[in-house]
């Protein structure tokens, strides 16, 4: 390995366990908070693993999220395609960025997310009924994970959940292609659904999410394009995060025994439980992506305008200084001091709504399968092999 090697390893790197990161990634995090890695195409980044220092630089004004520049650090090759690169919140920086907040706030808050737990506690009961009904072995990852984001975005947006083959196979191309033009196939024919379906909206406003913003298009206060792009967003980032979360919690779960039956006899409750599962099983190593717009001195570095940074949620959420013991798995410690949603402007919007498809999923599904495990070793379990989102590509069980 040569000294360029050694000193900005490549990063991102695949795990070998589905919910622990590559141990080189421990190497990068003891040399310091922050140091250079090298991504897929040879461009030298500087990766933070700090809690503090990634809490400390995604406040800075003096990043940009902004995609269209050169200067943003493209994280996967397909990730360079046009309709990645034009997504709108994740992708843009204020004041534009804050006008789209000041929109979607009101409709992700907690009081919205309850409003929404009843549809969802339904929801996922009738998905264990469809298990039950068909015997083990059952396949959990269409059979459960897959769906139970699908129906809560259709509940919140209003988007017919009979469509739900197209949208989750076109979200998922936009996120786990292998290069531009799948990203771009993918994003246009998303694109162009949506575009219906807001049209329709503006003509007949229904009560969900799309309809309400469809009132404000006709109000003059945002455009059709920008409801078309916002609608994209929340639905890429609403299906393919909580989808591949599930899995990887309940594999966690299973390798932990000892803190299953915790959980299942109550001894561990289901927020605290949920807040470890989302520290210890990210669903990407990277929860920032930013560039520098002017010199920047943090961690005795200096950040020059024009350098990439990448936050490395993975191993902020195991800074030793926030968290004994930090590669322990333990649901008691239910702790919220983790970067999973970010942290700053560009924190995740749907942390409620995360939450509480998690909370209902694992207390559901625990307290109806109460014999719920594996039907094959862990070990033998595939990860997903493109995109950026860490994932499985099935997970068989038994009860």
């Amino acid at each position: 390995m040569s000294a360029d090697q050694v000193e900005a390893p490549p990063f991102p790197q695949r795990r070998t366990c589905p919910y622990q990161p590559p141990d080189s990634y421990r190497e990068i995090a003891e040399r310091g908070p922050l140091n250079e890695v090298t991504l897929w195409n040879g461009r030298r980044v500087w990766l933070f693993t700090g809690y503090a220092e990634s809490r400390e630089i995604l406040s800075d004004p003096r990043l940009s999220s902004d995609r269209s520049f050169d200067a943003y650090p493209t994280m996967a090759p397909h990730l360079g395609a046009e309709e990645a690169r034009k997504l709108v919140l994740v992708g843009e920086d204020p004041p534009s960025h804050d006008l789209h907040r000041r929109l979607l706030n009101p409709e992700f808050g907690l009081k919205h997310a309850r409003a929404l737990r009843p549809r969802i506690e339904s929801d996922i009961n009738g998905l264990i009924d469809a298990i039950e009904k068909k015997g083990p072995p059952s396949d959990l990852v269409p059979d459960f994970a897959v769906p139970i984001p699908g129906l809560a975005m259709s509940a919140l947006l209003g988007i017919p959940y009979e469509d739900h083959d197209f949208f989750q196979e076109a979200t998922a191309g936009v996120m786990q292609a292998r290069d531009e033009d799948q990203t771009n196939a993918a994003g246009k024919a998303l694109f162009g659904y949506l575009d219906k379906l807001v049209t329709a909206q503006e003509k007949n406003p229904g009560d969900e999410l799309l309809g309400r913003l469809a009132r404000r298009v006709l109000d003059g206060e945002v455009g059709h394009e920008e409801l078309v792009q916002l609608s994209m967003v929340l639905l890429i980032a609403g299906l393919e995060t909580t989808s591949s979360m599930i899995p990887l919690s309940l594999v966690a779960l299973f390798d932990h025994p000892d803190q299953l039956e915790a959980l299942r006899e109550g001894r561990v409750t289901i927020q605290s439980a949920v807040e470890e599962l989302l520290r210890i099983t990210a669903v990407t190593d990277f929860g920032g992506v930013r560039w520098v717009t002017e010199d920047i001195d943090i961690a005795g570095r200096r950040l020059k305008a024009g350098d990439g940074i990448v936050i490395s949620s993975t191993m902020a959420n195991r800074d030793p200084a926030v968290h004994d013991d930090p590669y322990t798995f333990d649901l008691a410690r239910g702790s919220r001091q983790h970067l999973t949603f970010g942290f700053g402007i560009h924190q995740c919007l749907g942390q409620s709504l995360a939450r509480t498809q998690l909370e209902v999923a694992f207390e559901t599904l625990l307290r109806r399968l109460p014999q719920l495990r594996p039907a094959v070793p862990t070990t033998e379990l595939k990860m997903r092999q493109s995109g950026t989102m860490q994932g499985l590509v099935t997970l068989p069980v038994t009860w």
